[in-house]
């Protein structure tokens, strides 16, 4: 097992995903040391199993919400509780197996070489990849890169990421809407407009199927209705904050050479 960070953690929210989150846990524990779990609620088992896990695992750390709250609501539970203990970063990975547990020192060494940046995963898509999310990301980017005046952010959804976690608290305490699956988003957008750089890295996506224990809690419908409700918010809210953004711009362009 790798030896322990003191700055950087990894920190996976999870909701009913049955064994799935064993083999992301294991796999994730693997790679670095320590990664935190925050049990969002789950009905499935799964959390009391998890704290039985941490109890032989001193690299391993287990919430266990009493509802459910959201993706958002368990990551910045999370990141509460590493704030406390002195973490300045979290990597988030989803439980469901969909992101790359192999890559997590790469991103790591990333955000430690740059601390100032926030180190996203972009999607590189096989076959098992749903044709209807591929597209409709395209059209949540497409306005998250308006929104940030294009900042440079590659993907808006892929939740692989490592944070500051200072920033995404200060920003999370004043928003009351970053709190269920529109969370990732509004999160780089936000931390756009404060100044933090993204940092992009090509990971790959996998998208498992029922036998291969795969579980998905995406409903087409309303998770879009929810994504389009909060680019509506942001778009409203970067017409307002347009002329601060143009006036960052600016200086930080290099001056003119003759």
């Amino acid at each position: 097992m790798p030896d322990a960070s003191r700055t950087h953690l990894v920190l996976i929210p999870s909701y009913n995903t049955g064994e799935q989150l064993f083999s992301t846990v294991r796999a994730a524990r693997a790679q670095w040391n320590p990664v935190w779990v925050v049990v969002d609620g789950s009905t499935d088992g799964t959390g009391e199993r998890l704290q039985q896990m941490a109890a032989s695992d001193p690299g391993l750390r287990a919430w266990l919400l009493p509802t459910n709250q959201g993706k958002g609501a368990a990551v910045l539970h999370g990141l509460r509780a590493a704030a406390e203990a002195g973490f300045t970063h979290a990597l988030t990975m989803d439980s469901d197996g969909q992101h790359p547990p192999d890559l997590i020192p790469t991103f790591m060494q990333a955000s430690q070489a740059r601390p100032d940046t926030m180190v996203l995963g972009r999607p590189v898509f096989d076959a098992s990849a749903p044709l209807l999310r591929v597209r409709g990301r395209r059209v949540s980017n497409g306005w998250t890169q308006v929104e940030t005046l294009f900042a440079g952010i590659g993907d808006s959804l892929y939740g692989f990421r490592v944070y500051p976690v200072a920033a995404l608290i200060a920003i999370m305490a004043r928003e009351p809407w970053m709190r269920r699956f529109d969370f990732d988003t509004e999160a780089v957008v936000r931390l756009a407009w404060r100044g933090v750089k993204p940092v992009n890295i090509d990971a790959p996506v996998k998208y498992l199927t029922a036998a291969e224990g795969g579980v998905s809690h995406f409903r087409y419908v309303r998770d879009n209705l929810l994504l389009s409700w909060m680019h509506g918010r942001l778009f409203l809210e970067f017409i307002v904050r347009l002329p601060s953004l143009v006036l960052r711009r600016l200086r930080r362009r290099p001056p003119f050479q003759p």
